[in-house]
C-alpha cells in the first residue's frame, strides 16, 4: 500500500510539471485516463495489475495486431470487473477525487477525458456492433456519470471528455445515454479498420461519410459538442493519402469543435514527424491556421492545401465581438485579410513565428465577415 502511494504521488508530480510546462507555452491540456488493452498485465499502458481480475481465463498476445487483443477472454473479463466491482468502482472514483483536487485551478488544465476506448466481454451470440451500443448504453453511462460526479466534488468548471467505444470508427452510431452535466464534450476517435491494418484510403467506400452522419447523431440529440480526440492514419504515405487528408479535414470542419491528431512523435507509424523533425508524408496538411473561437455564425471554414489559403466567412450579430485565429509558423509566414465589419490584428504573421490573430466586430454593425490567411510572398 505504501508503495501504492508513493507511485500516485509521483504520477501526479509529473502531471504536475508537464502541465506547468504547458502553461509556459500557452497550451491547455486535457487529463487523459489512458489505457491500451486494459493495463500492464497484458502488456500495455493503463489499468494497474492490482485492479485487473480476468478470472483465470487466458490471454494470447498478438504482436501483429494488438488491438486483437481486447477480444481475449482474460481482457474481456478484466473490463467487465471494472464496470461491475464496487470496490473497483470506488478506486476509480478516488483516482478522479484526488486529480480534481489537486488540478482544479491549474491554469493549463482544460478538462478530463475520463477513459480511453473501452470494450467488454461480448455475450454468446453477440456480433460487435450489438455489443458496442449494449455496452455503451448499460456500463459506458452509469460510469461516466459517476465520474462526473465525482469530479464535480472538487471541480465545477472543466470539461469532461467522454468517448464511444472504438467501434464508432466503423460508421456505428453510439449507444451512449444522457451524462447529466453541463461541460460534457462527445469525444470519439477516429480510426477505419482497412487503414488500422496498413491498408489505404478508399473514397468510393464511402466509411467517411457514414462516420461523420454516425459521430454526429449523439452530440446533436444532446445538445453538446464535439472533439474528435484522436485521428490520424497507420501509414500516411500511401497513394490516396494526400485525398484522405483533404477529405478528413473537411469533414472535420464541418462539425467539430476540434480534433486531436495522434501522435506527436518523431519516427514513423502515427508520428507527425520523422527522425529529422519534418511533416512525414501528408501529414503537414494538418499544420493550417484555425479558428479557436468565434463571434458570430460560421457559415464557411475551408482550408485550400494547393494554396495553402484559410478562409473563416461567418455572420455578426452587431454586438461587439473577438474572433480568434491561430497560424502555425512557417518559412514564409502569413498575410491576413478581412471583408465586412471586422478589423484584425495583426495583419502579418512573421516568418517563423506561431500567429495569434483576432477580428473584432465593429460595435453596431452587423453583417457577414470574410477572413482570408494566406502565405506572404
Amino acid at each position: 500500500m505504501a508503495r501504492s502511494r508513493a507511485r500516485a504521488r509521483g504520477a501526479r508530480c509529473k502531471i504536475e510539471r508537464i502541465l506547468n510546462w504547458a502553461h509556459r507555452w500557452r497550451i491547455r491540456v486535457v487529463i487523459d485516463a489512458h489505457q491500451d488493452v486494459f493495463g500492464p498485465a497484458f502488456g500495455h499502458r493503463g489499468i494497474p495489475e492490482w485492479a485487473t481480475r480476468t478470472d483465470g481465463l487466458p490471454f494470447t498476445p498478438h504482436p501483429d495486431d494488438w488491438f486483437a487483443e481486447y477480444f481475449e477472454p482474460a481482457v474481456q473479463a478484466a473490463f467487465e470487473h471494472l464496470y461491475e466491482d464496487s470496490d473497483l468502482q470506488r478506486a476509480q472514483a478516488r483516482l478522479w477525487r484526488v486529480l480534481a483536487q489537486r488540478f482544479a485551478h491549474h491554469p493549463a488544465v482544460f478538462g478530463y477525458d475520463l477513459i480511453n476506448e473501452l470494450m467488454r466481454r461480448l455475450r454468446e451470440g453477440e456480433d460487435l456492433p450489438a455489443a458496442a451500443h449494449r455496452i455503451e448504453s448499460e456500463q459506458l453511462t452509469p460510469m461516466y456519470q459517476r465520474i462526473a460526479g465525482t469530479i464535480r466534488t472538487a471541480d465545477r468548471h472543466h470539461r469532461l471528455f467522454v468517448e464511444p467505444t472504438p467501434i464508432v470508427g466503423e460508421g456505428l452510431p453510439t449507444g451512449l445515454g444522457r451524462i447529466h452535466d453541463p461541460e460534457v464534450v462527445h469525444a470519439p476517435h477516429f480510426y477505419n479498420a482497412t487503414m488500422e491494418a496498413g491498408g489505404d484510403y478508399d473514397p468510393s467506400a464511402h466509411w467517411l461519410e457514414a462516420y461523420e452522419n454516425a459521430v454526429t447523431r449523439y452530440p446533436s440529440a444532446q445538445h453538446i459538442p464535439v472533439v474528435v480526440g484522436e485521428w490520424g492514419p497507420r501509414d500516411s504515405s500511401l497513394p490516396h493519402m494526400a485525398r484522405f487528408y483533404g477529405d478528413a479535414l473537411a469533414s472535420l470542419d464541418r462539425y467539430s469543435s476540434g480534433w486531436a491528431g495522434w501522435e506527436w512523435c518523431y519516427g514513423g507509424g502515427y508520428c507527425a514527424v520523422g527522425q529529422d523533425g519534418r511533416f512525414l508524408a501528408n501529414k503537414e496538411q494538418t499544420a493550417r491556421p484555425y479558428a479557436p473561437a468565434l463571434a458570430g455564425t460560421v457559415r464557411e471554414q475551408r482550408y485550400d492545401p494547393t494554396t495553402r489559403t484559410f478562409r473563416l466567412v461567418h455572420d455578426s450579430s452587431g454586438r461587439s465581438g473577438v474572433s480568434e485565429l491561430t497560424a502555425p509558423p512557417t518559412a514564409a509566414g502569413w498575410q491576413v485579410s478581412v471583408q465586412g465589419p471586422a478589423l484584425a490584428r495583426p495583419r502579418v504573421v512573421p516568418a517563423g513565428e506561431r500567429g495569434t490573430i483576432r477580428v473584432r466586430t465593429r460595435p453596431g454593425t452587423s453583417g457577414r465577415v470574410t477572413v482570408t490567411v494566406s502565405p506572404r510572398g
